[in-house]
Parts: C-alpha cells; structure tokens; sequence
C-alpha cells in the first residue's frame, strides 16, 4: 500500500470513529432532551410509564447500557436498556422471578459486575429471606447466576441500595443490628475492597446517620460528596434527598436538604449521577427523573 493510500485509509478510519461518537454523542440518554435544572420525567413513555412503578436507576459509565427496576404485580424485576447497532433496544428483563424481587441495580467500577438487593433465598430455591446485596458477573455468553456479596456485607436483616466509589469501596445501608423497636434505622456504612474481597463494614458517622432512616446512598467516584434517601423531620415530604461534602481535612460536613429544587411532598430516593457528571438521575413516587448536576455545585 503506497503511503497516499495508507495516509488516506488512516484518515478515513478516523472521521468514520469519529461520526460514530458523534452518532453515539447524538442518542446519549436515549436521545432525550437534557434538562437544566428543574427535574424532568426521564425518557417517557420509554423507561418512564405512567401505569407503570420504575425506580433505581443506573448508566454504564460509556452510556451505552441502562438499568432500572420496576415492579410487575407489586414484585421489583431489573429491566435494561442497550445501545447497539447504532439504535436503543427496546426494554428487555434482565432478572425476574416468580418469587423473589429484584431491584436497585448498580455496577461495580470496572463495569464486570451488576449488584443489587434481592430477597432470594441463599440456595435459590427456598422461601424469601431478608433482602441481602447480590451481583451477577459478565461471562462471555451473558451473566452469570446470582452471586451473594457475602457475610462481610450482609446481616440477618436488610441491606439496601449500593454504589461505588472509583477504588472499589461499597456504599449501602442496612439494618443490622437493630431490634424489632428501632428496626427502621437504616444506616449507611462502608465496606473496603482489598485482596479480591470486601471487608467488614463500618458505619458513617453522625453528620450522615442519624437516628432515623437513612439509605438509597450514591456516592461520588471521588468520595468528594455523598447523596442519600433520608426521612428524618423536617423534611419537605415522605422522604427526601439530602447531601454532604467533605471538607479540606477529609471529613464529612453536616447533611443538608437538597431543597425544594429536588424534594417535593411526594417520596424522592434512588439517587445516581451519570459517570461524564452531568446529570443526577432519581426516583419520585413512581418514575424516574434527571436533572442537571448544577443543582449539586450550587449546594456546595
């Protein structure tokens, strides 16, 4: 091949990769119309039905795959999104099961493993149990069975919504330890990834936790700032979301409400920000909203 013509393969391979992001860049978030900053029901009619409960949301951190949760006969299944081929598949169910629900999905750092709650038994075949965090693994032929995340991570009660931050640790709440009296003080703790396995998990402190329920935490990749479901008093409706940044010393600032831009009377939980950071994805009482992450710096 003459140097002409390889110059010129070279820059058509080129502008093809690049109209081929561009394609890409042009159907990001399913071709919706991004909003500013007043939430806006995400892809209606598509994720978002009306007749329909969605909730817990999360991209890949490329864009090209979406995962969502809703309910089928008041039962959470995970359903998903895919783009491929230059277009969105429509939505296809990902784990569903006669018996056992499944929801709050939410993929790990290097995008291998899809995690999540179920109440599945531990054999997956006897009764529901308490809900414990479970994941799936890529094969080369799809995902793997259900895979429990272990001792280190669950307890004999329930364990809610995770997230990641880019080094591998897991944010999630649970109630583990408490009584049948104070039973609904969901915590939110941490769980290192060291040595192929998580650790033993700790608790935040009081700026996060309080005595009330606190959980559906996402946690940004560089632990800079954290965004929870809490229904402590004082709040703008059943549940609101609430946030904290950490200081120059590396601690954690007193939680604040997110305000009326975000918290309504209804329920707001199920908080996710899109790995380009532009956008804070969240459930409200049934669909699933964004918004843009400017909310997010203007409580800084």
């Amino acid at each position: 091949m003459s140097r002409f013509y390889l110059f010129s393969f070279l820059i058509f391979t080129q502008l093809s990769a690049f109209a081929q992001e561009g394609k890409r860049e042009r159907h990001r978030y399913l071709g919706e119309e991004q909003p500013g900053v007043t939430p806006a029901i995400f892809a209606k009619g598509i994720v978002s039905d009306e007749n329909r409960y969605e909730f817990g949301s999360t991209f890949s951190s490329d864009g090209v795959e979406f995962f969502y949760a809703i309910e089928i006969n008041k039962k959470p299944e995970i359903h998903y999104i895919k783009y491929e081929n230059n277009v969105w598949t429509k939505s296809k169910k990902l784990l569903s099961h006669e018996r056992y629900g499944y929801n709050d999905p939410f993929l790990s750092p290097d995008g291998k493993k899809l995690f999540f709650i179920s109440d599945r038994a531990l054999d997956g075949k006897g009764d529901k149990k308490d809900i414990d965090i479970w994941y799936i693994e890529r094969t080369n032929t799809g995902w793997s069975d259900p895979i429990n995340a272990g001792k280190a991570i669950n307890t004999d009660k329930n364990e809610y919504y995770i997230s990641f931050a880019k080094n591998g640790t897991m944010y999630f709440s649970s109630n583990g330890g408490t009584t049948m009296e104070n039973d609904k003080n969901y915590n939110i703790r941490t769980s290192e990834f060291k040595g192929g396995k998580f650790l033993s998990s700790n608790p935040l402190n009081e700026a996060i936790n309080t005595e009330y329920y606190e959980a559906d935490v996402f946690i940004s990749p560089n632990e800079k700032y954290i965004i929870y479901c809490s229904e402590r008093p004082g709040g703008k409706g059943k549940g609101d979301l609430y946030i904290s940044f950490k200081d120059d010393k590396g601690a954690w600032q007193p939680a604040k409400n997110m305000g009326a831009s975000i918290n309504t009377s209804g329920y707001e939980f199920c908080p996710f920000v899109t790995s380009d950071n532009k956008y804070l994805f969240f459930s409200r009482d049934g669909d699933i909203y964004w918004v843009s992450t400017k909310v997010v710096d203007n409580l800084r």
